[in-house]
Protein backbone atom coordinates (compact mmCIF):
# COMPACT_ATOMS: atom_id res chain seq x y z
CA UNK A 1 0.00 0.00 0.00
CA UNK A 2 1.18 3.52 -0.67
CA UNK A 3 2.91 5.22 2.27
CA UNK A 4 0.80 8.33 1.68
CA UNK A 5 -1.10 9.18 4.89
CA UNK A 6 -3.84 11.33 3.38
CA UNK A 7 -5.28 11.66 -0.10
CA UNK A 8 -5.74 15.12 -1.56
CA UNK A 9 -9.40 16.13 -1.74
CA UNK A 10 -10.78 17.99 -4.74
CA UNK A 11 -12.66 21.29 -4.61
CA UNK A 12 -16.17 21.64 -6.01
CA UNK A 13 -14.77 23.39 -9.11
CA UNK A 14 -12.17 20.66 -9.66
CA UNK A 15 -14.82 17.96 -9.30
CA UNK A 16 -17.01 19.63 -11.90
CA UNK A 17 -14.10 19.59 -14.35
CA UNK A 18 -13.49 15.92 -13.52
CA UNK A 19 -17.16 15.16 -14.09
CA UNK A 20 -16.90 16.66 -17.57
CA UNK A 21 -13.68 14.75 -18.32
CA UNK A 22 -15.26 11.57 -17.01
CA UNK A 23 -18.40 12.05 -19.08
CA UNK A 24 -16.29 12.40 -22.24
CA UNK A 25 -14.47 9.15 -21.43
CA UNK A 26 -17.84 7.49 -20.77
CA UNK A 27 -19.02 8.65 -24.20
CA UNK A 28 -15.95 7.08 -25.82
CA UNK A 29 -16.75 3.77 -24.13
CA UNK A 30 -20.34 4.07 -25.29
CA UNK A 31 -18.99 4.37 -28.83
CA UNK A 32 -16.63 1.42 -28.37
CA UNK A 33 -19.47 -0.75 -27.11
CA UNK A 34 -21.39 -0.02 -30.31
CA UNK A 35 -18.64 -0.26 -32.92
CA UNK A 36 -16.24 -3.00 -31.82
CA UNK A 37 -16.70 -5.92 -34.20
CA UNK A 38 -14.65 -8.42 -36.22
CA UNK A 39 -12.68 -6.77 -39.02
CA UNK A 40 -11.95 -3.49 -37.22
CA UNK A 41 -8.35 -2.56 -36.51
CA UNK A 42 -7.31 -1.15 -33.17
CA UNK A 43 -5.96 1.85 -35.13
CA UNK A 44 -9.50 2.63 -36.34
CA UNK A 45 -10.79 2.52 -32.76
CA UNK A 46 -8.04 4.91 -31.72
CA UNK A 47 -8.85 7.41 -34.48
CA UNK A 48 -12.54 7.39 -33.56
CA UNK A 49 -11.74 7.95 -29.87
CA UNK A 50 -9.32 10.80 -30.52
CA UNK A 51 -11.78 12.56 -32.82
CA UNK A 52 -14.55 12.34 -30.20
CA UNK A 53 -12.35 13.58 -27.35
CA UNK A 54 -11.07 16.58 -29.30
CA UNK A 55 -14.54 17.45 -30.61
CA UNK A 56 -15.73 17.52 -26.98
CA UNK A 57 -13.09 20.13 -26.15
CA UNK A 58 -10.73 17.79 -24.32
CA UNK A 59 -7.25 16.37 -24.95
CA UNK A 60 -6.34 12.66 -25.18
CA UNK A 61 -4.48 12.14 -21.89
CA UNK A 62 -2.44 9.14 -22.96
CA UNK A 63 -1.10 10.58 -26.22
CA UNK A 64 2.49 11.64 -25.55
CA UNK A 65 2.35 10.44 -21.91
CA UNK A 66 5.91 9.19 -21.31
CA UNK A 67 6.08 8.91 -25.09
CA UNK A 68 2.98 6.73 -25.56
CA UNK A 69 1.95 7.27 -29.21
CA UNK A 70 -1.84 6.92 -29.17
CA UNK A 71 -5.13 8.00 -27.60
CA UNK A 72 -6.22 4.55 -26.41
CA UNK A 73 -4.48 1.56 -24.92
CA UNK A 74 -5.88 -1.43 -26.82
CA UNK A 75 -4.89 -4.81 -25.37
CA UNK A 76 -6.10 -7.92 -27.19
CA UNK A 77 -6.50 -11.43 -25.74
CA UNK A 78 -3.33 -12.23 -23.72
CA UNK A 79 -2.37 -8.55 -23.61
CA UNK A 80 -3.27 -7.17 -20.19
CA UNK A 81 -2.73 -3.41 -20.47
CA UNK A 82 -0.87 -0.70 -22.42
CA UNK A 83 -1.28 -2.27 -25.87
CA UNK A 84 -0.52 0.16 -28.71
CA UNK A 85 -3.18 0.61 -31.43
CA UNK A 86 -2.05 -0.59 -34.85
CA UNK A 87 -3.34 -0.94 -38.39
CA UNK A 88 -1.86 -4.46 -38.26
CA UNK A 89 -4.03 -5.60 -35.33
CA UNK A 90 -7.40 -6.52 -36.80
CA UNK A 91 -10.03 -7.88 -34.43
CA UNK A 92 -11.53 -11.27 -35.14
CA UNK A 93 -14.49 -13.26 -33.84
CA UNK A 94 -13.83 -14.59 -30.34
CA UNK A 95 -11.20 -12.00 -29.38
CA UNK A 96 -11.40 -9.84 -26.28
CA UNK A 97 -10.04 -6.32 -26.23
CA UNK A 98 -9.32 -4.07 -23.26
CA UNK A 99 -9.84 -0.43 -24.21
CA UNK A 100 -8.35 2.08 -21.76
CA UNK A 101 -9.15 5.75 -22.37
CA UNK A 102 -8.17 9.01 -20.71
CA UNK A 103 -9.39 12.54 -21.44
CA UNK A 104 -8.10 15.79 -19.95
CA UNK A 105 -10.59 18.66 -19.72
CA UNK A 106 -9.28 22.05 -18.59
CA UNK A 107 -6.44 20.35 -16.72
CA UNK A 108 -8.38 17.52 -15.06
CA UNK A 109 -8.49 13.87 -16.04
CA UNK A 110 -11.03 11.09 -16.46
CA UNK A 111 -9.73 7.53 -16.91
CA UNK A 112 -11.68 4.35 -17.57
CA UNK A 113 -11.18 0.91 -19.10
CA UNK A 114 -13.40 -1.96 -20.14
CA UNK A 115 -12.81 -5.31 -21.81
CA UNK A 116 -15.12 -6.05 -24.73
CA UNK A 117 -16.01 -9.33 -26.38
CA UNK A 118 -15.56 -9.30 -30.15
CA UNK A 119 -18.57 -11.21 -31.42
CA UNK A 120 -19.09 -14.49 -29.54
CA UNK A 121 -16.44 -15.52 -27.03
CA UNK A 122 -15.97 -18.78 -25.13
CA UNK A 123 -17.93 -19.36 -21.93
CA UNK A 124 -14.68 -19.34 -19.91
CA UNK A 125 -13.72 -15.93 -21.26
CA UNK A 126 -17.21 -14.54 -20.76
CA UNK A 127 -17.06 -15.59 -17.09
CA UNK A 128 -13.64 -13.94 -16.74
CA UNK A 129 -15.00 -10.63 -18.02
CA UNK A 130 -18.02 -10.78 -15.72
CA UNK A 131 -15.91 -11.59 -12.66
CA UNK A 132 -13.42 -8.79 -13.31
CA UNK A 133 -16.22 -6.28 -13.78
CA UNK A 134 -17.89 -7.61 -10.63
CA UNK A 135 -14.69 -6.96 -8.68
CA UNK A 136 -14.61 -3.37 -9.96
CA UNK A 137 -18.07 -2.69 -8.58
CA UNK A 138 -17.30 -4.50 -5.31
CA UNK A 139 -14.33 -2.15 -4.90
CA UNK A 140 -16.39 0.90 -5.88
CA UNK A 141 -18.87 -0.03 -3.14
CA UNK A 142 -16.03 0.31 -0.60
CA UNK A 143 -15.31 3.89 -1.77
CA UNK A 144 -17.18 5.33 1.20
CA UNK A 145 -16.36 7.88 3.88
CA UNK A 146 -14.71 6.18 6.85
CA UNK A 147 -13.33 3.20 4.96
CA UNK A 148 -9.62 2.82 4.26
CA UNK A 149 -7.82 2.19 1.00
CA UNK A 150 -7.16 -1.42 2.06
CA UNK A 151 -10.94 -2.02 2.03
CA UNK A 152 -10.98 -1.15 -1.68
CA UNK A 153 -8.01 -3.41 -2.43
CA UNK A 154 -9.45 -6.28 -0.43
CA UNK A 155 -12.74 -6.17 -2.30
CA UNK A 156 -10.92 -6.86 -5.59
CA UNK A 157 -8.85 -9.66 -4.06
CA UNK A 158 -11.91 -11.34 -2.54
CA UNK A 159 -13.75 -11.56 -5.87
CA UNK A 160 -10.63 -12.86 -7.61
CA UNK A 161 -10.15 -15.54 -4.94
CA UNK A 162 -13.81 -16.51 -5.14
CA UNK A 163 -13.49 -17.30 -8.86
CA UNK A 164 -9.92 -18.64 -8.76
CA UNK A 165 -8.44 -16.38 -11.43
CA UNK A 166 -4.90 -15.10 -11.74
CA UNK A 167 -4.46 -11.63 -10.22
CA UNK A 168 -2.15 -9.10 -11.86
CA UNK A 169 -0.11 -7.73 -8.95
CA UNK A 170 2.41 -5.45 -10.66
CA UNK A 171 -0.25 -2.95 -11.78
CA UNK A 172 -3.24 -1.39 -10.06
CA UNK A 173 -5.34 1.67 -9.49
CA UNK A 174 -4.22 5.18 -8.61
CA UNK A 175 -5.13 8.60 -7.42
CA UNK A 176 -6.32 10.89 -10.19
CA UNK A 177 -7.09 14.57 -10.69
CA UNK A 178 -4.84 17.12 -12.34
CA UNK A 179 -2.45 14.19 -12.90
CA UNK A 180 -3.33 10.91 -14.60
CA UNK A 181 -1.35 8.89 -12.07
CA UNK A 182 -1.36 10.54 -8.66
CA UNK A 183 -0.84 9.22 -5.14
CA UNK A 184 -1.77 6.74 -3.84
CA UNK A 185 -1.04 3.55 -5.79
CA UNK A 186 -3.89 1.10 -5.20
CA UNK A 187 -3.00 -2.57 -4.99
CA UNK A 188 -5.62 -5.08 -6.08
CA UNK A 189 -4.88 -7.20 -3.01
CA UNK A 190 -4.40 -6.68 0.73
CA UNK A 191 -0.95 -5.64 1.90
CA UNK A 192 -1.59 -5.59 5.65
CA UNK A 193 -1.46 -1.78 5.75
CA UNK A 194 -4.94 -0.29 6.01
CA UNK A 195 -3.74 2.82 4.17
CA UNK A 196 -5.24 6.30 4.18
CA UNK A 197 -8.78 7.10 5.26
CA UNK A 198 -11.30 7.77 2.51
CA UNK A 199 -13.00 11.15 2.79
CA UNK A 200 -15.48 13.12 0.64
CA UNK A 201 -13.70 14.81 -2.26
CA UNK A 202 -11.21 11.97 -2.81
CA UNK A 203 -11.04 10.68 -6.39
CA UNK A 204 -9.46 7.35 -7.30
CA UNK A 205 -9.16 5.22 -10.42
CA UNK A 206 -10.05 1.66 -9.44
CA UNK A 207 -8.47 -0.82 -11.87
CA UNK A 208 -8.70 -4.63 -11.44
CA UNK A 209 -6.97 -6.99 -13.89
CA UNK A 210 -7.71 -10.74 -13.80
CA UNK A 211 -6.11 -13.50 -15.86
CA UNK A 212 -7.75 -16.72 -17.00
CA UNK A 213 -4.51 -18.51 -16.08
CA UNK A 214 -1.71 -17.54 -13.69
CA UNK A 215 -0.69 -14.23 -12.12
CA UNK A 216 2.55 -13.74 -14.04
CA UNK A 217 2.95 -11.10 -16.76
CA UNK A 218 5.84 -9.57 -18.71
CA UNK A 219 6.44 -6.47 -20.84
CA UNK A 220 6.83 -6.91 -24.60
CA UNK A 221 9.73 -5.60 -26.67
CA UNK A 222 7.78 -2.42 -27.48
CA UNK A 223 8.34 -1.53 -23.77
CA UNK A 224 4.61 -0.87 -23.32
CA UNK A 225 2.40 -3.91 -23.87
CA UNK A 226 1.97 -6.13 -20.80
CA UNK A 227 1.26 -9.78 -21.66
CA UNK A 228 0.29 -12.85 -19.61
CA UNK A 229 3.24 -15.21 -19.26
CA UNK A 230 1.08 -18.26 -20.09
CA UNK A 231 -0.58 -16.38 -23.00
CA UNK A 232 -4.08 -17.02 -21.68
CA UNK A 233 -6.63 -14.17 -21.92
CA UNK A 234 -6.79 -11.29 -19.47
CA UNK A 235 -9.56 -8.86 -18.50
CA UNK A 236 -9.24 -5.26 -17.33
CA UNK A 237 -11.88 -2.83 -16.07
CA UNK A 238 -11.54 0.65 -14.55
CA UNK A 239 -13.58 3.64 -13.43
CA UNK A 240 -12.74 7.03 -11.95
CA UNK A 241 -14.70 7.25 -8.70
CA UNK A 242 -15.47 10.01 -6.18
CA UNK A 243 -15.99 9.51 -2.46
CA UNK A 244 -19.01 11.55 -1.33
CA UNK A 245 -20.84 11.84 1.99
CA UNK A 246 -23.26 9.17 0.75
CA UNK A 247 -22.99 6.83 -2.27
CA UNK A 248 -19.78 6.57 -4.34
CA UNK A 249 -20.05 8.57 -7.59
CA UNK A 250 -18.69 6.96 -10.77
CA UNK A 251 -17.39 9.87 -12.85
CA UNK A 252 -16.74 7.80 -16.00
CA UNK A 253 -20.05 5.94 -16.15
CA UNK A 254 -21.32 4.99 -19.60
CA UNK A 255 -24.79 6.45 -20.13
Amino acid sequence: MSAVKTIQRKSRHELNLMRTAGAIVGEVHGLMREIIKPGMSTWELDEIAEKHIRKAGAIPTFKGYYGFPCTLCTSVNDEVVHGIPSKEVVLKEGDVISVDCGATYKGFVGDSAATYAVGQVSEDVEKLLKATNESLYAAIDKMREGNHLEDVSGAVEDVCSQYGYGLVRQYGGHGIGSKLHDEPFIHNYRTGDKGPLLMPGVTLAIEPMFNLGGDDVYTAEDQWTVITKDHLPSAHFEHTVLVTDSEPEVLTRVK
